[in-house]
Formats: structure tokens, C-alpha cells, sequence
């Protein structure tokens, strides 16, 4: 974490570089009026610095915060030396930093134990195909066409969901087919697509060692988590 770049998205914001946050189905019982402009600009500053923060996973003493927010408005100088700022904010990074390495380790052992519980069912369901390295898959369609080797480019159609079937790509919802080396994706695909023929159309049930792993990829897919893939095999680009 980097207080230079996190300072730099917060300017950004207050540029109207904007990063809208979902709605809350529950809005807060202590809301204010937004009623001028000036109101509802500054409710939407906030917001974005809040949602930044959160994005961080930093949990900030929010009065403190208000305080020095009113401070640098009304032109007051900082109530702490810079020298002592410094070290102040190295301190916090620390901290920040390893509360959410503690978080996400706890996040990759419950997305690890959910994917094995459901791999493991998923075994007695019928049509579904375990292969030595865990990977399952069902054919909903078998084509007839060639099979890529790992040094083909493909052209697909497919819809990753993760495993409470929360949609993170789609091509379809893209509206075009996406074009990739075989070799140049998740070890779940490599795999998979060096099985398949051209015009077939499987279901891709993907554990974490063959996905995105410890790492994850984005805010969308989280650590070990399982993904499931529904992907027709279109062509092998010449």
C-alpha cells in the first residue's frame, strides 16, 4: 500500500474522476437532506473517499477524519508535524497492510473449504467427468471439429460465475466471441480446451489450484476461489 497512490486516487476523485458505489437497498437513518447542489456534491466526495478507503480495507477513525477534512477547508495547518506524519503513516500501512493480509487468508480458507465440499459432491452428480488433475467438466454439447493443441488460438464464447453464481465475465454479455492462445490462460482452460472439438460446448467446474489460486484476480474473484465456466469452443484461428 502506497500513500502516493491512494493520495492520487483521492485527488482524482475530487475530480470528478468518479467510482460509483451500488446503491443501498437501506438507506442510513441519519442521512441528511440533500437537497442544493452543493450538497449533493459534497455527499458524493464523501462517498467516494469512504468507498475508496473500503476498497483498501482501511478502516479509518472517521472523526479524526472529519476533523482534519474541516481543517484542510478552512485553511488550518495540520496539527502534526510532517516529520512525525511521516512516520505516522508508514506505521498505519503496516498495520493496514498485514490486517489485510490476516483478512484474505481467512477469505482463501473458506473459499478453499467450500470449493472442496463442492467438488466432492459434484463427483456423484451424472454426466460429470473428473480428470486427474481435479478438473470436472460436463458436455452439454460435443462438437466434431478439430482439437486445439496447446500452441492454437481459439475462438470462444463462454460465462464465468463463481461458486454463489455471481456473473465476473461474459463474453456474451459482450456481445463478441473472445480470441486467446490456448496456452496463454488459466490451467483450467488449458486443460480443458485441448480436450474439447470445435462445436462442442462444456460446463468447466474449476478448483482453485487450476484457477486463479491464492492470489485471485481482481476484486471480482477472491482467494481460492472456485469458478465455474460455461464455454462453447467456436473455432481454431488460423
Amino acid at each position: 500500500m502506497r500513500w502516493a497512490v491512494m493520495g492520487g486516487a483521492l485527488l482524482a476523485t475530487a475530480g470528478f474522476g468518479w467510482v460509483w458505489a451500488q446503491e443501498s437497498e437501506v438507506p442510513l437513518k441519519d442521512a441528511p437532506k440533500l437537497e442544493t447542489v452543493n450538497q449533493k456534491a459534497s455527499y458524493i466526495i464523501g462517498h467516494n473517499i469512504g468507498s475508496q478507503l473500503k476498497r483498501e480495507a482501511i478502516e479509518p477513525d472517521v472523526d479524526a477524519l472529519l476533523i482534519g477534512i474541516k481543517e484542510a477547508i478552512a485553511g488550518k495547518k495540520m496539527g502534526i508535524p510532517t516529520k512525525d506524519a511521516q512516520a505516522v503513516m508508514q506505521e498505519f500501512s503496516r498495520l493496514a497492510q498485514a490486517a489485510q493480509e490476516e483478512k484474505k487468508k481467512g477469505v482463501g480458507a473458506k473459499n478453499l473449504d467450500e470449493a472442496k465440499k463442492f467438488l466432492a459432491g459434484n463427483t456423484k452428480k451424472d454426466g460429470v467427468i473428473t480428470t486427474k488433475s481435479g478438473l470436472q467438466y460436463e458436455v452439454i454439447k460435443e462438437g466434431a471439429g478439430a482439437i486445439p493443441k496447446a500452441s492454437d488460438k481459439v475462438r470462444t464464447h463462454y460465462k464465468g460465475t463463481l461458486l454463489d453464481g455471481t456473473v465476473f465475465d461474459s463474453s456474451y454479455d459482450r456481445g463478441e466471441p473472445a480470441e486467446f492462445p490456448v496456452g496463454g490462460v488459466i490451467k483450467g482452460w488449458v486443460e480443458a480446451l485441448q480436450l474439447m472439438k470445435v462445436g462442442s460446448k462444456w460446463k468447466l467446474y474449476i478448483p482453485p489450484d487450476l484457477g486463479y489460486g491464492e492470489r485471485g484476480a481482481g476484486e471480482d474473484i477472491g482467494p481460492n476461489a472456485m469458478l465455474t465456466f460455461e464455454i462453447e469452443l467456436l473455432d481454431i484461428v488460423e
